[in-house]
């Protein structure tokens, strides 16, 4: 009794080479959550918004440009069909452009190019665009076009070169039909380096033309007036990705250069702010209460260079929930759905909301559109893994942090989405190794004190428990401390240390309505109460 809209969904699914057992179980979720239209917002006011946003907005755009493995990709003989509105929208996959300077240096030049080329694109109403994660995990392999064609799910590739010498540029760029490698269209530019952002135009613009589709918006991202800066924004992006303490501080020091070379740079802003936070967050040496107010100004500073940008306030959606201010928080989720509706980034963020309201059916069902979109991005798959740890769906909770693991090494959160999915399932040694592939030594720790506890060594959980707690960021770790403690069954110190986690405004709470190793604390009343304290829905 499956609606139209999820059957098709669900022919696509398999048709990209889904196996069979995710596509029922995704369609058994979606059927009760619909991911025909997406799912209307809670309505304003603060027990509405809950604690959903404390991460919306934070994480996601760290996830954007990452290389990340399809999740469950497999490759056909030949292109599968594609099924639903997919089969009749234009699609293109622009692939990164090759540098073909003397000085390999300008690698990121090139990368630039094509990140502006791409974006250019993505405002072109009518034709699906491959996300840049995904375009981007095909730089320096050796593929034919074909193959490069299925695995994206991109019926067109855009290809090209880069030549900089002294103060000009060459850029060559050719549109191709990836199932048959016919070429479509393809023009060569010659211009001066300060012409290169309307270089880019054109040769978006010529793209369009040649797809018969019309012409971009009246008004583009926003971009570096110094090409320096925006190399610096692509590296920091590249770090963010990475998902780990000293990532997310690389990701700081290239963000900070951007700004300082460029202070007009709005996006660039806006990922320093979603670097600081995380930074503070996930690093040893740093405090998030030191890194939280440089991250709002920094969101700030974004929001104020370029109102029409999505970016600064989906960063400060999060940061503004970290406060409580939930009715600003669900304002700027809003703003930024409506400025860019269709980007992978608000997709992930609305489902990331849907989860932390206990809507997992609904969540799940957006977070598969969103990797439908760019079937490459880490965190798509991450946060799916999270909602199917809540569902008690550990099987696929454990594909979605080991595909993330597999590209992605650094990525801490996969790895604690492993460890928990073993947990759960009593597969105890495998739960060790897993926590123990984390870069968080607090993930690692945490690890060892449920494992230990599992296997009835008592002792040995307490031990790695005492070095967490003697860590002078404890009260940053309040959430870790309450899951240990819930799952030894002490409820008490547990509800001690959850309402730590509400003082220090920890942002583990967002996950507080569906995590599984707080399941044994929902049906004592302090559980509701606590609920309510956070403005969340009843369970």
């Amino acid at each position: 009794h499956l609606p139209d809209a999820v059957l098709t969904y669900a022919v696509l699914a398999l048709a990209l080479g889904f196996p069979v057992a995710v596509v029922i179980a995704w369609a058994f979720d979606v059927n009760q959550g619909g991911i025909e239209r997406t799912p209307p917002l809670p309505a304003s006011g603060p027990r509405a918004a809950g604690l959903g946003l404390v991460l919306v907005g934070i994480g996601v755009l760290a996830a954007a440009p990452g290389t990340v493995w399809y999740f469950f990709v497999r490759t056909p003989a030949q292109p599968a069909p594609a099924a639903g509105a997919a089969a009749t929208t234009p699609s293109i996959a622009v692939l990164p452009f090759v540098n073909l300077s003397s000085d390999k240096e300008q690698e990121y030049f090139s990368d630039g190019i094509t990140e502006e080329i791409l974006n250019a694109l993505a405002q072109v109403g009518g034709l699906r665009v491959i996300g840049r994660t995904s375009s981007f995990s095909m730089k320096g392999k050796n593929e034919d076009l074909r193959s490069i064609g299925t695995q994206l799910n991109a019926a067109n590739l855009l290809e090209g070169s880069v030549r900089k010498a002294g103060a000009r540029v060459r850029i060559t760029a050719q549109l191709i039909e990836a199932a048959g490698g016919s070429h479509l269209w393809s023009q060569q530019f010659d211009r001066e380096l300060t012409d290169v952002f309307a270089v880019q135009e054109e040769i978006a613009r010529a793209v369009v033309v040649a797809l018969r589709l019309k012409l971009l918006p009246s008004h583009a991202e926003p971009r570096a007036a110094n090409p320096e800066a925006h190399d610096q924004y692509l590296l920091g992006r590249a770090f963010l990705a990475r998902g780990s303490g000293e990532a997310y501080g690389r990701a700081v020091k290239a963000l900070s250069r951007s700004v300082e070379l460029d202070p007009g740079y709005a996006p660039a802003w806006a990922a320093l702010g979603s670097a600081r936070f995380w930074y503070g967050d996930a690093s040893e040496t740093s405090i998030a209460s030191e890194e939280t107010p440089k991250a709002e100004a920094a969101a700030e500073k974004a929001i104020a260079l370029a109102p029409e940008l999505a970016d600064g306030y989906a960063v400060r959606s999060g940061l503004r929930a970290l406060h409580l201010d939930w009715e600003g928080a669900r304002a700027d989720l809003e703003r930024a759905r409506a400025l860019n509706p269709g980007g992978v980034e608000v997709q992930v963020q609305y489902g990331i909301l849907l989860a932390s309201l206990g809507r997992l059916p609904e969540a799940i069902a957006v977070f598969q559109k969103a990797t439908l979109l760019d079937p490459l991005s880490a965190e798509g798959w991450v946060r799916l893994g999270i909602c199917y740890l809540g569902l008690g769906k550990l099987d696929l909770a454990e594909a979605a942090a080991k595909r993330a693991l597999e590209i992605s090494p650094e990525q801490d959160r996969a790895a604690r989405t492993l460890g928990f999915a073993y947990l759960l399932g009593n597969r105890l040694e495998e739960a060790r190794a897993a926590f123990h592939r984390s870069h968080n030594t607090l993930f690692v720790r945490m690890g060892d004190a449920m494992v230990e506890h599992a296997l009835g060594h008592p002792a040995e959980s307490q031990r790695p428990l005492e070095l967490i707690l003697a860590n002078p960021k404890l009260l940053q770790s309040s959430f870790q401390v309450a899951q240990i403690y819930a799952w030894r069954g002490e409820t008490d110190r547990a509800f001690e240390w959850l309402g730590h986690a509400f003082e220090s405004r920890d942002g583990g709470l967002a996950q507080i309505k569906f995590d599984p190793i707080l399941r044994s604390l929902r049906g004592d009343p302090r559980f509701a109460a606590l609920l309510r304290t956070l403005n969340l829905p009843p369970d």
